[in-house]
């Protein structure tokens, strides 16, 4: 079993793009746009404030109060994105249940979706005309490469088909050509599915969901769903009893979490330079 080291591999992207912003002397600013409050949310936030600060990325927050209108939100938003010194704009997710959540993702326009969570920004690189792809896809694709992991000759499934994670993964593989399956709430073949896997890619949040006896000898596992428990993050696999049969698995913390804020701020810095061409 080896670990797939998600965090070495952010550090040294990060080192990469702090060269460039350096040298480069452009101002470059991260706006994101919080409603409400939540604990691991806030951690996000942490972890994306801590890395731009390290590669010369300033970041500015704008936070809102949960029982803010979804037309109120999307007049406010109007007004950052347009603020010449933000460069890239995320809406952090979760939204609260009344805010029409597309509606407010669109409100950023693509030059400044680092998320690529709007429909034109999302449109854009479905057809293959965005110089960036959604992070979490993003540091999917970088890790299976790093560590030359064979991926478009395999079955693949991929657990959820949420907006973050498990939409924009699975169309990357449709990019890619790649035989996959997605596993929903109500599917039910799962625990088939998962046994016959030789890649899993997960991103429900919900702790322990997959364990030892879901999945078969050799099988790489890519865990992108992270939650709370205990006051601690964790992902969805049970870590203990599917790591010994797997060829290659991410560690929760320090696996996909901070290579996908990597290639977040890597989006960032590509969307300021392209922006007159984009």
């Amino acid at each position: 079993m080896t670990l797939l080291e998600g965090r070495r591999l952010a550090e040294k992207m990060l080192v990469a793009l702090r060269e460039e912003i350096v040298s480069s002397k452009k101002k470059v600013r991260l706006a994101v746009v919080v409603v409400g409050s939540d604990p691991v949310v806030e951690k996000f936030i942490a972890q994306k404030q801590k890395a731009a600060r390290a590669v010369g990325i300033d970041v500015r927050i704008y936070p809102f109060e949960e029982t803010v209108t979804t037309n109120d939100l999307r007049k406010r938003i109007a007004k950052i994105v347009h603020e010449k010194k933000n460069t890239g704009v995320i809406i952090q997710l979760p939204l609260p249940p009344h805010i029409n959540k597309q509606y407010i993702l669109n409100s950023v326009v693509h030059k400044k979706d680092v998320d690529v969570l709007s429909a034109r920004a999302l449109g854009n690189w479905i057809v293959g005309k965005s110089p960036v792809m959604p992070p979490v896809a993003g540091a999917v694709k970088t890790l299976l490469d790093e560590y030359q992991i064979s991926y478009r000759d395999k079955y693949i499934v991929v657990m959820g088909a949420g907006g973050l994670v498990g939409r924009p993964v699975a169309l990357w593989l449709l990019q890619e050509g790649v035989t996959f399956g997605i596993i929903t709430k109500a599917h039910p073949h799962s625990e088939r599915l998962l046994k016959e896997a030789d890649i899993i890619i997960s991103g429900v949040g919900k702790p322990g969901l997959i364990t030892g006896a879901l999945t078969r000898e050799g099988v790489v596992v890519i865990d992108a769903g992270t939650s709370e428990s205990a006051g601690k993050l964790v992902g969805d696999v049970d870590f203990d009893s599917v790591a010994p049969k797997t060829s290659f698995i991410t560690p929760v913390p320090g696996g996909i979490g901070p290579l996908t804020v990597a290639v977040l701020l890597k989006n960032l810095w590509t969307l300021a330079k392209t922006r007159d061409t984009y």
